[in-house]
C-alpha cells in the first residue's frame, strides 16, 4: 500500500513536468540543420558563410517529437499553385482532384482529368488503347507494327 502511494506521489509529480516541457518544445524552431553564428562586437555583421564548427545537426524528429508539425499556412495543392505540378519530382505537369498527374501517360486521367481506362487499356498519348491487339502500340506504347504486320497478344507478327 505504501508503495503504491510513492507511485503514485511520483506520477503525480512528473506528469506536470512532462507537460511543461512539451509546451517548450512547441515554441521551439525545428530545422534539421541548424547553423549558429559567433557572436561578434558589431552586432549588424554576421558571417558569409557559417564555420563548420558552427554547424549543429538537430534530431531527425525536430523539436516537436511525437507532435507532429503543424503547417501553418497548409499544403501546397495544385488546384491552388498550379506552378507546384511543374517542379522538379512532380508526378506531371496536369492537376486533376488536387493531384498532379501526366494525363497524357495516366490510366485514371486519360487526355483528361476524370476519363478512366478500361482493365485492359492503357493511356498513350492521352488515348486509352488495347496495347494487346494495336498496331500502332503494340505491347506498349509507342510500339508500331511494321506494315502489313497484325498486333495479336501485344506481339507484331505473331505465329
Amino acid at each position: 500500500m505504501k508503495s503504491l502511494l510513492q507511485i503514485l506521489f511520483l506520477v503525480a509529480m512528473l506528469v506536470p513536468l512532462a507537460i511543461a516541457d512539451s509546451q517548450t518544445l512547441h515554441t521551439q524552431k525545428s530545422p534539421f540543420l541548424t547553423t549558429t553564428y559567433p557572436k561578434t562586437h558589431n552586432s549588424t555583421e554576421s558571417p558569409a558563410t557559417p564555420s563548420s564548427e558552427s554547424l549543429e545537426l538537430a534530431s531527425l524528429r525536430g523539436a516537436k517529437g511525437l507532435h507532429g508539425h503543424k503547417n501553418v499556412r497548409g499544403a501546397m495543392t495544385c488546384d491552388k499553385y498550379p506552378r507546384v505540378c511543374r517542379a522538379k519530382g512532380s508526378e506531371g505537369p496536369d492537376c486533376c482532384k488536387r493531384k498532379c498527374v501526366n494525363v497524357s501517360t495516366d490510366r485514371n486521367n486519360c487526355g483528361m482529368c476524370g476519363k478512366k481506362c478500361k482493365y485492359s487499356q492503357v493511356c498513350c498519348k492521352g488515348k486509352c488503347v488495347n496495347p494487346m491487339f494495336d498496331k500502332h502500340h503494340c505491347g506498349k506504347c509507342g510500339n508500331k507494327c511494321v506494315k502489313g504486320d497484325s498486333c495479336v497478344f501485344g506481339l507484331c507478327s505473331y505465329a
